[in-house]
């Protein structure tokens, strides 16, 4: 049995209606992306799912004892409190006498101790990102049987991504997800619900092969309102004959013909894409920025330690690093905001800059979308030399002439993104400065951004999380190394990865400073002991013997046969396929930490 059903659920707020008809499950072990624009009604959908929202009409079936839960989006305060009382305090007890309490806090010790997390730090001390890990050990104590995410990696750093994608690979229970990073998405859904116009359709496929399959279902619904629009006009055609033809006409080809009507007044066309123009004015000097020797240190911590870094007209940084190791504070230095303790920053000809500020200050929550536009309170603005109507700029970046005279402060993330970015494209610009703009933009929208940034003729300096992001964007990468230390990569994320050397290791809050110190004083071992031994002898066999399962997954994937299986066969076997190729990435990372020893030892 399915732990959660819906049958033809109808869902319809402020006059639009967000679900018509949608039926869905959910099996045991599936993890399903959820996705959609921004204000579909992917959130109601879920409050739907966990009861907090009730459906106008159709028919929610849970089967009996399954436990949902649900991660918070919102940080709450916790004053006070350790991580180990954060956790414990969501855990349900009948009775505190009993020998489920001592079950519980062994329980959330164990859950603790795998998520790298200590008991006794107090919450209020806590980083961002680590906070959010925290919140989410608290959702996984009651052992949920369907987890539900709304935007999980919103926020969090690289590190924090990387982590949550691991632990969500080796989650054996059911979940479902939204979230717009294309890369997490397909390194973790096996299924993907689309959310489109009111119509949910499930894809039981990657999240690749979904984009194929969606394109041409859109391509096939134009085609069909394309004949469906000639039948309807040939028929308007009919009806408007001569008297004969009326007196005589077939009145159940005029019932078809009304049904038609209504069908076509009911239609929700496909809603237009973000139409995004960017200005970037006058060219700037061949050089744009040349930065010699920085350092800075803020409260005897260094976070940029002899940095120098060029600049050129139409390059594209790429800036990546751990949530306050300093990025914010090294683009205020490049920008001469922030005068360096030592070292030099010098500036090129005729720059013109614009900055999309991560904290979205300067935006007054009672003011209208159209106030926030309007230069000077005028109704037109100039784009690219050009006059353009407020409303109608508006109306590119998906905003009616309604929701245009709405207040700032009830805006979705999503929403309230788009508005940063259409009054940021106001501005001639030959110099873009932009710092998280993907985060809560659906993929659509972050498409296009891509697109407009990839041909942008002038010089781009990103901060983002969004390895795909990143990937398609910049021209090289910054990445914070530790200790004040930032290094320059030619490429996008991945060409980091594939640089770097060696790695930087990992940050764990879990080990006290005295441990740390006597783990870097201790001298690794490369001698090889004599099980190591046997292993590194039979590793290169069991990662032969994946590699030739996971090339057969793929050519089953290959025939349309394997799609014609049950929602259950199909989730069971994109789980096995991705629990192989995690296997695969273990195992040649063993035998290259053990080869490598070997080779040393040599």
């Amino acid at each position: 049995m399915s732990l959660i059903q819906g049958h033809t659920i109808d869902l319809t707020l402020a006059d639009q209606p967000l679900l018509k008809q949608a039926s869905f499950r959910i099996e045991a072990g599936e993890h399903i992306c959820l996705l959609g624009r921004n204000g579909t009604g992917k959130s109601s959908l879920l409050k739907i799912i966990t009861g907090e929202l009730m459906p106008e009409s159709g028919d929610m079936i849970r089967q009996s004892g399954s436990r949902i839960t649900k991660l918070m989006q919102e940080v709450p305060d916790y004053p006070d409190k350790t991580i180990f009382d954060v956790v414990f305090d969501s855990i349900e007890i009948a009775d505190t006498d009993s020998r489920d309490y001592w079950q519980a806090r062994q329980h959330v010790t164990t859950l603790l101790d795998q998520m790298d997390l200590p008991e006794d730090a107090l919450f209020s001390t806590l980083s961002g990102g680590t906070k959010r890990r925290v919140l989410f050990a608290r959702t996984l104590a009651n052992n949920p049987d369907l987890l539900l995410l709304d935007e999980p990696t919103n926020h969090l750093d690289l590190e924090a991504i990387l982590w949550m994608e691991s632990f969500l690979l080796n989650f054996k229970k059911s979940l479902l997800f939204v979230s717009h990073d294309r890369a997490f998405v397909q390194k973790i859904a096996t299924c993907i619900w689309d959310l489109d116009r009111g119509q949910l359709k499930t894809y039981s496929c990657t999240y690749a092969d979904y984009l194929d399959r969606k394109a041409a279902d859109l391509a096939a619904e134009e085609k069909a309102w394309e004949r469906f629009d000639k039948k309807l006009a040939q028929e308007e055609v009919w009806i408007r004959q001569g008297i004969k033809a009326r007196r005589t006409r077939n009145e159940g080809r005029v019932l078809a013909l009304e049904k038609m009507r209504k069908e076509r007044q009911q239609r929700r066309e496909h809603i237009g894409k973000v139409s995004l123009v960017l200005d970037s004015g006058t060219l700037s000097g061949q050089r744009v920025i040349e930065a010699r020797n920085l350092t800075y240190t803020v409260d005897h911590q260094i976070l940029v330690k002899d940095l120098s870094i060029m600049l050129c007209r139409g390059d594209k940084l790429g800036i990546i690093g751990p949530n306050g190791c300093g990025k914010t504070t090294l683009i205020r230095l490049l920008l001469q905001q922030l005068s360096p303790i030592c070292g030099t920053v010098e500036h090129g000809s005729e720059l013109r800059i614009a900055t999309l500020d991560q904290l979205r200050t300067g935006l007054d929550g009672e003011a209208r979308l159209v106030d926030v536009i309007s230069q000077g309170g005028s109704d037109t603005i100039q784009i690219q030399g050009q006059s353009k109507h407020v409303m109608s700029y508006l109306q590119d970046f998906l905003f009616t002439p309604e929701r245009a005279r709405s207040r700032v402060k009830t805006l979705s993330g999503g929403e309230l993104n788009r508005l940063l970015l259409a009054r940021l494209f106001t501005q001639p610009a030959n110099f873009l400065i932009l710092d998280e703009p993907t985060n809560d933009l659906d993929i659509e929208t972050l498409e296009l951004l891509e697109e407009l940034l990839t041909n942008y003729p002038g010089t781009l300096i990103l901060v983002s999380h969004d390895r795909a992001f990143l990937n398609n964007i910049v021209t090289s990468t910054l990445a914070f190394e530790g200790d004040g230390r930032w290094q320059e990569f030619v490429g996008g994320y991945d060409d980091y990865l594939r640089q770097r050397t060696p790695p930087p290791s990992k940050i764990s809050i879990s080990k006290s400073t005295s441990e740390k110190e006597k783990i870097q004083s201790t001298p690794p071992s490369t001698k090889l002991s004599f099980k190591e031994r046997q292993e590194l002898e039979i590793l290169p066999l069991k990662i032969s013997e994946l590699e030739t399962a996971i090339a057969q997954e793929h050519a089953l994937r290959a025939g349309s046969e394997f799609y014609q299986q049950s929602k259950s066969d199909l989730a069971n076997a994109n789980h096995k396929l991705t629990e192989l190729e995690q296997k695969l990435l273990e195992l040649s990372e063993r035998w290259e930490e053990l080869e490598a020893r070997a080779i040393n030892k040599a």
